[in-house]
């Protein structure tokens, strides 16, 4: 009996961890609203792992059962996850670390802001803000070589600000490294994603901060957008086909347009990963702020 009273506690206490959050507005009677349906929703509280906070979680890359998670502070957390019927059962902590280096030690506070994750193969890559490179890290988060990224993309001075370099990064075997710029260099409308010898403009209705392959040509590109003003938030999901474009000029489709004044529960959205054929995590970056949340978002692609 005592046994199963301190099972029930566990229990409960992990679950805790991970409750139901409805982001759609009340008037909303649907799942499916344009050309995503929202599966399930979550909102996530982890106590610190081994003095590691679980906050500001920037993005997510999953592969057999397991999530990986990535803060803006170095740190990488991986989960266990059991999703079943296009639903969220149970999300388990396991390991948390900080980056390190090819030499072990952990990243010196310059090269510490991190912002993309993804899969390459079995290892993890991994892009940055402020020293704007891409990395490939082992699972364990130890760097393991630099990636040789397009030219136009090593130099700060070249962003619009130290704080809106390569918020994200995404992976095939076609295309190889993708990444971008938070916003255009020149405070234009268009976005640029960059390969290593390639790029492909899009219409921009944010800031970028997450990409993720769909198929072999397909990326799902996550912007956000915050009034300061206002406090309105918005996010917006949307698909560019890279073996489409004309004259480097894609065709953008916007999948999902969420916007807090139409009573979307939003927060600051900056991270995305498969998990299954067009279905999708997304997870908010709570800013280490008490009044904002980690939310964990599984939707569906309906394309």
């Amino acid at each position: 009996m005592i046994k199963l009273l301190i099972t029930l506690i566990l229990t409960l206490s992990l679950d805790a961890k991970m409750t139901d959050y409805n982001i759609k507005p009340d008037d909303l009677h649907s799942d499916r609203y344009m050309d995503i349906t929202i599966l399930d929703s979550k909102e996530l509280e982890f106590n610190n792992y081994k003095n590691i906070k679980f906050r500001e979680i920037s993005d997510l890359a999953y592969k057999d059962n397991t999530l990986y998670g990535l803060s803006d502070k170095a740190n990488l957390f991986k989960f266990k996850i059991k999703i079943k019927s296009d639903k969220i059962k149970s999300l388990k902590l396991e390991k948390a670390v900080n980056l390190h280096n090819k030499e072990g030690h952990r990243l010196p506070k310059p090269d510490r802001d991190s912002e993309g994750l993804t899969f390459a193969g079995d290892k993890l890559l991994i892009s940055f803000e402020k020293n704007p490179r891409v990395e490939l890290f082992s699972l364990h988060g130890k760097e393991i070589v630099n990636i040789s990224i397009n030219k136009k993309l090593r130099d700060i001075h070249n962003y619009v600000s130290h704080n809106k370099a390569l918020e994200a990064v995404a992976y095939n075997k076609k295309h190889s490294v993708v990444t971008a710029p938070e916003l255009p260099f020149d405070h234009g409308k268009y976005h640029t994603l960059y390969s290593k010898d390639r790029n492909w403009k899009f219409k921009k209705a944010g800031s970028i901060t997450a990409l993720e392959f769909i198929n072999k040509d397909k990326i799902l590109v996550l912007e956000r957008d915050f009034n300061h003003f206002t406090r309105a938030r918005k996010t917006v999901l949307s698909v560019i086909n890279l073996d489409k474009c004309k004259k480097k000029l894609c065709k953008k489709r916007v999948v999902a347009l969420l916007t807090s004044g139409d009573d979307w529960n939003l927060d600051n959205f900056e991270g995305l990963t498969k998990v299954a054929p067009n279905r999708f995590l997304m997870i908010s970056d709570d800013n280490e702020s008490f009044f904002q949340k980690t939310l964990l978002v599984l939707f569906k692609l309906d394309i």
